[in-house]
Order: structure tokens, then C-alpha cells, then sequence
């Protein structure tokens, strides 16, 4: 709304001189507009043509009606031109031909109404009056339409997102969904389904997973879907393996510990969710420590494997580890602890004490003690194979 709009010092008798050319020149603008504006150069029929009449016609009407009545506003009538904005978009068309269509309507009817105020005998003044306050109220309803084009877009924007949300939510869900469902719901999102993706899930705060999920959808951009499925949010990247995709997920996903699953085929993208899902999980919980924020699923697949059955984890571990059951729980701490290093640098021990930061003849105490417990496993590859399972295993069963 205009602050103080020229059409109030008009004076109210000034309506009565322009409401009899209405009629002629609301098909005079019409006429205009369908020459001069190449997007409406068509026959003005059905509801685009009653559309158009509606909205020239009722202009006229209510900026005569303002002009002796200023103070009756323009109440509901302002909707006709939100609506009309509304219109070019939902029509896929840009706002320029509704905006020129304005102007051209501005500028006809100054011709015809200056000519009808000299011929009242109008003031100067008046029809200089007149003049401004019809190209401010063409103004005002520029700025109408301009905001329902707005209110569509975002609408529509709205409408996609959901149907994106969807689709994403479709592709990671387990039982895996119908491939013709998720077809359909790409279709109905604009989405289309690459021959290859990976599934990022994201740790959420309290509270903030739709916003946190809105915020990572615009970083990633319009190829990436972006959901909300609790207890985190997931993305799905098409082509992960594209220079500098790695990049852009980290820049991205800044400050936020995530995990990337594998590529893999579109129809395994709860696969590759499900993975990227443990291993943040373990994560978290310590099983998996590493400094990165973005997790790589396939450097961790031991991990997933020794973690897909944790009572069977601690089962083997509990078994193989039998022989410290007897030690007292210091003693077992640090005998576990040198096993572990043993295995991991092939029994070099310069190497182990270092890893432990004890002295070498440390590390040869407690390796002859390892030998009285374990005796020949230590020198069986199978044995050796079973015990640094067991070790790992005693960190994913949780029960270190």
C-alpha cells in the first residue's frame, strides 16, 4: 500500500468525469495489450481472456472509486492482482509479460482520461494530479501481482521439497519400496534416478532435524535429496564418485560428524543408508575412532561386520579371551592391551613398546606371559586371525 497515495488531493468530482469512458476504455487497454504484448498477441477467450477482462475492468473501477471515496480502501479488491500473479506462474511464465501489460494499460488510460478531463474542463493541476496517481496505482498492482508470483513460487517450491522428502524416504526405507513406486514418486519430484548413488546420514541435535535438513538441502543443492529419517537426516548424492564431489560433502557437512555409505545402484540406496547409518552409530558410541567428520562406510566394513551381530561379538570375544579370565582386572587391561599391539605390528617388539609407551623388556614380560596363557595360539595364524577379532569385537559388542 502506497503512504499517501496522489489519488487522495484529487478532488471527488473528478469520478464523475472518468466513469462513463470506462466501459470504452477498458476495451481500448484490452485491445492495446493484445497488440503490443507478444505473450498475450492471441484471441482473448476463455479464462486467460476472462481473466484479463476481469482484472482491467475492476483496475478502473476500483481507482475511480478510491478517487471519491479515498478512504473506502480498496478492501478484497487487491486480491484479483495477487491472484493474477499467481496465474502467470502457475502458467510457467515469467511476471514481464503481466508487468508490461501494466505499463501499456497505464499509458492508454492516461490518454483517454487526460482527454476526457479537458474536455470537463479540468485544472492543470488535476490532470497533473490525475497523471500521478495513475502511475502510482498502476504501481500498487505491479507490486500485487509481484507477490503473488512470490507466494506461488514458494508454494510450489514448498509442494516439491515434500514430494523430494518423499521420494528419499521411499529409497531408504527397509522393506525396500516397489521399484515402480519409487519411479513414479521420481517422476512427481523432478528427480532423476542415477545410475549410481551413495546415502550420507547425518547426526542431528535435539530438536533441529527438519531445520538442520533445510539447511543442508540448499548446500547441497537440487541434485541431492535431502530427509529427515529419524534418528538422523539422510542425503542422497548421485554420482559420488565425481570430481570433487568428495568435497563438497565435507564443506557441507562442516562442524556435523556424518557417515558416506558405498555407491551403489539406485535401487540399493537403503544398502548403502543402512551402512552409513552403523557406522555412525559406532561412532559414536567409541567403536570407530576417527578424526574426520565425514565417516567413509567402506574403510570401516570389518567394523560393520563384526557389528551386525553384537551378542555374537561378545560371544567370541568372551571365548577366545578365556585364558586372562584368571588375571586380576589391571592385569588383564594391560595384557589385552599388549596382545593387541602384538598382533598389529607382527610381533615386532621395539615397535609394540613404542604403541605403549613401556620399555622393551616391559613388552617381553608380558609376552611371556601371554605364551603361558595362550601358549601355541600365538604361533598358529588361525589362532592369532581369531584373537585380534576377539579384541575388536570386545569394542563393538561394547564391552570395553
Amino acid at each position: 500500500m502506497i503512504a499517501d497515495p496522489p489519488w487522495e488531493g484529487l478532488p471527488p468530482e473528478v469520478a464523475a468525469v472518468l466513469r462513463p469512458e470506462l466501459p470504452a476504455l477498458a476495451d481500448e487497454i484490452i485491445a492495446e495489450i493484445s497488440d503490443s504484448v507478444p505473450d498475450y498477441a492471441r484471441p482473448l477467450e476463455g479464462p486467460f481472456g476472462l481473466a484479463l477482462r476481469i482484472g482491467v475492468v475492476e483496475a478502473l473501477r476500483q481507482f475511480t472509486a478510491m478517487i471519491e471515496d479515498p478512504a473506502g480502501g480498496r478492501g478484497a479488491g487487491r486480491e484479483v492482482y495477487v491472484n493474477l500473479g499467481r496465474g502467470e506462474m502457475r502458467a510457467g511464465r515469467s511476471l514481464d509479460a503481466l508487468l508490461a501489460a501494466y505499463r501499456v494499460g497505464a499509458r492508454v488510460a492516461w490518454r483517454r482520461l487526460a482527454a476526457a478531463g479537458e474536455r470537463a474542463g479540468l485544472s492543470p493541476r488535476t490532470l497533473y494530479a490525475l497523471a500521478e496517481s495513475i502511475f502510482a496505482y498502476i504501481h500498487e498492482l505491479s507490486a500485487e501481482s509481484i507477490e503473488g508470483y512470490a507466494r506461488e513460487q514458494t508454494a510450489a517450491a514448498g509442494a516439491l521439497q515434500l514430494r523430494r522428502q518423499h521420494l528419499a524416504a521411499l529409497l531408504v526405507q527397509q522393506p525396500a519400496a516397489a521399484a515402480a513406486a519409487i519411479e513414479a514418486a521420481a517422476s512427481e519430484a523432478g528427480w532423476a534416478l542415477p545410475r549410481a548413488l551413495a546415502a550420507v546420514a547425518v547426526e542431528t541435535e535435539d530438536g533441529a532435524g527438519d531445520e538442520q535438513a533445510d539447511r543442508l538441502s540448499v548446500r547441497l543443492g537440487p541434485d541431492v535429496l535431502v530427509a529427515r529419517v529419524p534418528p538422523v537426516v539422510a542425503a542422497l548424492v548421485p554420482d559420488p564418485a565425481a570430481p570433487g564431489r568428495r568435497r563438497e560433502l565435507e564443506t557441507a557437512l562442516r562442524d556435523r560428524q556424518a557417515a558416506l555409505g558405498p555407491a551403489v545402484r539406485w535401487p540399493e540406496a537403503a544398502l548403502s543408508f543402512a551402512r552409513a547409518q552403523e557406522v555412525l552409530r559406532l561412532a559414536k558410541e567409541g567403536a570407530i575412532q576417527e578424526g574426520a567428520d565425514l565417516l567413509l562406510a567402506e574403510r570401516h566394513n570389518l567394523s560393520l561386520l563384526l557389528g551386525s551381530d553384537r551378542r555374537l561379538a561378545r560371544d567370541v570375544a568372551e571365548q577366545a579371551l578365556a585364558p586372562l579370565d584368571g588375571e586380576t582386572e589391571l592385569s588383564r587391561d594391560r595384557l589385552r592391551a599388549t596382545l593387541d599391539a602384538w598382533l598389529r605390528h607382527r610381533g615386532r617388539t621395539e615397535a609394540v613398546a613404542r604403541a605403549l609407551h613401556v620399555h622393551p623388556q616391559t613388552v617381553r614380560y608380558r609376552l611371556a606371559r601371554l605364551r603361558d596363557l595362550f601358549g601355541a595360539r600365538l604361533d598358529d595364524p588361525d589362532a592369532r586371525f581369531e584373537l585380534e577379532l576377539a579384541l575388536r569385537s570386545r569394542v563393538l559388542a561394547g564391552t570395553e
